[in-house]
């Protein structure tokens, strides 16, 4: 079932099943926040998030930009998301745009990142609020906040360090530098690039993988990774205990283990 939403759509995979394409939808704009696509995406994932027929998502921009980030015109004019004083500027913030990290934090289904053009400045933290990310050849990405006098004020100090490691991303944020896809792939912060005509073909490719899999296994498994990474072993043992006990006494788990051992392909039904 397609969703209207504004700023953005919301398509379902008509060759892929599981998958779900949210598209950017600014491109006069680069795909740059306005209010509008903020409520838009948030409601697009609590869409995807309660549909038990989505099993992954892939992430894209419409045009030639993935994602410029913030809307530098409106920062300029200090108007919409952007008004008021120093204050009110802090209040935006939680209340607008750290709406979207907090809402991928949550968000239990696979995300992945179609990065297609650009993605610079809050654009970059986008993809990096994705589990993975795929990334047309020669493409650009820069967290360039210091550029134009700012701080990552999404979070985005968190989530590339979290991606690349805190060296690697310090020395990007401090000196603002654009890189390429391919200097992406080696620091880690694409795990592939393909050509751009193969963008869109390579994620569904991936997705699908991800979505023929036991859908709460692949869930638990993404909410265990994170959760490992951001507390530490002790938590991570204890969470994996927990979500291995609730996993294996599924019919999804006894299916699977079934057409393995009859050497068939399993039928999961997310139960």
């Amino acid at each position: 079932m397609e969703q209207t939403f504004v700023d953005l759509r919301y398509e379902t995979s008509a060759t892929v099943r599981g998958v779900v394409t949210i598209t950017l939808d600014r491109p006069d704009a680069r795909n740059a926040y306005s209010e509008a696509m903020v409520d838009s995406l948030c409601a697009a994932l609590d869409a995807a998030e309660a549909d038990p027929a989505v099993r992954c998502v892939i992430l894209t921009g419409a045009g030639s930009a993935f994602s410029a980030g913030g809307d530098l015109k409106k920062m300029r004019d200090q108007t919409g998301m952007f008004a008021g004083g120093s204050v009110a500027l802090r209040r935006a913030y939680i209340d607008h745009i750290q709406r979207i990290p907090r809402r991928f934090g949550l968000f239990d289904k696979p995300i992945i990142a179609a990065i297609n053009g650009p993605a610079i400045g809050a654009g970059l933290d986008l993809a990096c609020m994705c589990d993975l990310r795929i990334a047309a050849a020669g493409v650009k990405l820069g967290s360039t906040f210091v550029k134009v006098g700012l701080v990552p004020g999404d979070g985005g100090a968190y989530l590339l360090a979290r991606t690349i490691g805190f060296p690697k991303a310090l020395e990007l944020m401090l000196s603002g530098r654009v890189i390429k896809a391919e200097e992406g792939l080696a620091l880690g912060l694409v795990n592939r690039v393909v050509a751009a005509e193969e963008l869109l073909s390579a994620a569904l490719e991936l997705a699908g993988s991800i979505a023929a899999n036991p859908p709460l296994a692949v869930q638990l498994t993404k909410r265990a990774a994170y959760r490992a990474w951001d507390d530490g072993l002790t938590v991570a043992l204890e969470q994996a205990a927990s979500y291995q006990g609730m996993v294996q006494r599924t019919d999804d788990h006894q299916e699977a283990v079934a057409a393995f051992l009859e050497r068939r392909e399993p039928v999961f039904r997310g139960t």
